[in-house]
């Protein structure tokens, strides 16, 4: 198989799995956890998994100054991130929130040809304007009478912002280390991140029982652990625009469980509309890129 598909494979993975938070997150706040509790468990399971894995490995954890800075930010960058998309989910449905959240290519694509002069073809134009359209769709329950939370929005912008800023860094800081040994610092900064939140904010961290235990587990393993993992190979593999466009199948996700396990989405016309844009968006692109690579 060539790096390619597997960098698209890998791509469309990251995508599902991050999509499957709501699916975590909304029975974890409602047993009442916060926000900064909830994700310092997410990021310090996925942590130690990665640590035992260097210990079976006997990998080195060693990494230079300018590599530690970079995970420093990159920490800070996935923490901000996920923190904004978190707090939209209680301004927001997690329908709503989630697609504001993806609209993460857009700011990537801007980025990488603002700052680093990086092409961007057509055909990725049409894919991020067919997206944008379908996110907005996706968003919208009634075209005749448009209503959002623009504050709501705006926190799910900012988690955007963060998460676009996150990859465009690991495509371009140019870090030696693997994939493995940057999701670990990446995740081990982010658990810093929030147990320092929660003691500067004078909250304590709540133990959990067995069950939310093991519920936490789950949640760092599926959404993190693994959709970091192979966010951070797809990024290598086939750069940071085209990763950040199959991303977009995230809110597809997202949107599937607030619809048929929570309840908090109506199936409508714009859904499916929406739905079928942002496939069809990301089909496109892949082809092209994998034309272009034959």
């Amino acid at each position: 198989m060539k790096d390619i598909v597997k960098g698209y494979l890998a791509a469309f993975i990251s995508a599902a799995t991050y999509g499957m938070i709501p699916l975590f997150m909304i029975p974890i706040k409602q047993e009442g956890f916060s926000v900064d509790a909830s994700l310092f468990y997410r990021f310090i399971v996925t942590s130690i998994c990665l640590a035992v894995y260097f210990g079976y490995k006997r990998e080195s954890l060693r990494i230079s100054f300018r590599e530690l800075v970079i995970f420093m930010v990159l920490g800070i960058l996935y923490s901000l991130s996920a923190e904004f998309l978190f707090a939209s989910y209680d301004l927001l449905t997690p329908g709503i929130a989630s697609t504001i959240f993806f609209m993460y290519p857009l700011i990537v694509a801007i980025v990488l040809g603002i700052f680093f002069k990086e092409r961007i073809t057509i055909p990725t134009i049409i894919a991020l304007i067919v997206v944008l359209i379908g996110v907005f769709l996706l968003s919208v329950k009634d075209m005749n009478n448009f209503t959002i939370n623009f504050f709501g929005a705006l926190v799910s912008l900012l988690g955007a912002l963060a998460y676009a800023l996150y990859m465009v860094i690991v495509n371009k800081s140019k870090i030696a280390a693997s994939s493995v040994k940057v999701s670990f610092y990446s995740t081990l900064f982010s658990a810093t991140y929030f147990l320092i939140k929660l003691y500067i904010t004078g909250n304590t961290l709540p133990i959990p029982s067995i069950s939310m235990g093991c519920f936490l587990t789950a949640f760092g393993i599926v959404t993190t652990l693994l959709s970091l993992l192979t966010l951070i190979y797809a990024i290598r593999m086939i750069g940071s625009t085209p990763t950040a466009i199959i991303g977009v199948v995230e809110p597809v996700v997202a949107i599937a469980i607030s619809i048929w396990i929570f309840k908090q989405e109506e199936l409508t016309i714009n859904l499916l509309i929406g739905v079928v844009l942002i496939v069809t968006a990301v089909t496109f692109d892949v082809l092209q890129h994998t034309k272009k690579t034959q």
